[in-house]
């Protein structure tokens, strides 16, 4: 009877730890998601800047484009027709990320949030926003999601790139 339960103990205290576990994650997946994208920058992020002039990384990113993102953002980076009107099912088309769309305006640091975690509304998109965009993160690693990035911004004219520039080094002055 003793052995049988010191069993009932040690099965209650594995499931008073599993509650703990699941609290703690629930805690930071809360915190995370009510946390501005600054915070979620790779410890670098605020320095990020992507060089779309390393021919090697572009092509990489080329590469990724065309089987990750192409479906939606267009083989040309041309996007979706009418990309900035809600559809009949109230969701965004995406965006085109050549120098026709907006991409541009973002600092690097705002496309990797992104693009490593999909469109969050609160967090990494205005409230009530609503998109198909995925989180990467999962599918692809840091240095996959900065080729991709390489590769769209290795297309833009050197107006546009330097548009872009400024507000990335705005953003990581930012505290």
């Amino acid at each position: 009877m003793a052995q049988s339960e010191n069993s009932r103990w040690r099965i209650a205290a594995w499931l008073a730890l599993g509650a703990a576990a699941a609290v703690a994650v629930a805690l930071q997946t809360k915190r995370y998601l009510e946390a501005p994208i600054a915070d979620k920058r790779p410890a670098s992020a605020p320095q990020l800047r992507i060089d779309a002039s390393d021919a090697v990384r572009v092509a990489r990113g080329k590469q990724l484009y065309a089987q990750a993102c192409a479906s939606c953002h267009g083989a040309k980076l041309e996007g979706q027709p009418n990309w900035r009107e809600h559809l009949s099912n109230g969701r965004m088309p995406a965006p085109p990320h050549d120098a026709s769309g907006n991409t541009w305006h973002h600092a690097d640091a705002v496309l990797f949030g992104i693009t490593k975690h999909g469109l969050v509304p609160g967090v990494t998109a205005p409230a009530g926003y609503v998109s198909d965009m995925p989180a990467f993160g999962r599918s692809m690693s840091d240095d996959d999601i900065v080729a991709v990035l390489a590769y769209f911004e290795s297309t833009w004219p050197d107006k546009v790139a330097a548009a872009q520039r400024e507000v990335t080094d705005q953003h990581a002055s930012q505290p």
